[in-house]
């Protein structure tokens, strides 16, 4: 049996308030790293290959990779092939490492990855976030110098 609130067309706050404030504030916070102007990605911590689970447009425009191309595939064959391993990236919590990144074109850019896990209530480490700046104007200003 429906219960009489649903069958009168009750709104969504109303039949599950805690799930619907969640959703908006998943919604907001997704809003918000897509507005972004640094390059950030998310990584999942849960899956033994830790692939890309989201890119905001700023990682799309810097690095030419749209998301489709980029979720599901390792920031380390993506990115820094070769280079860096995933042990590499995500060995230390809170790590501020400087990398030589690959970009789509072909093109390489030299970049400062912050790199943070989130955790879940549990404490348990669900994602990993890599925020980027690029550094290659400033190295080229110095070389000028």
């Amino acid at each position: 049996m429906v219960p009489e609130r649903i069958r009168q067309g009750a709104t969504r706050p109303e039949i599950a308030p805690a799930l619907f404030r969640l959703l908006a504030e998943a919604a907001l916070s997704r809003a918000a790293l897509d507005a972004c102007g640094a390059p950030v990605a998310l990584v999942d911590a849960a899956s033994p290959s830790r692939p890309l689970s989201y890119v905001n447009r700023a990682f799309e425009g810097f690095f030419g990779y749209r998301a489709a191309e980029a979720l599901g595939r390792t920031p380390a064959a993506l990115l820094f092939p070769g280079d860096v391993t995933a042990e590499t990236l995500f060995v230390m919590p809170d790590a501020r490492l400087q990398l030589r990144a690959s970009r789509k074109d072909g093109t390489h850019a030299l970049v400062d990855v912050a790199v943070d896990p989130l955790r879940g209530s549990d404490g348990r480490v669900t994602h990993w976030v890599l925020a980027f700046c690029g550094r290659s104007d400033l190295e080229a200003l110095r070389a000028q110098d």
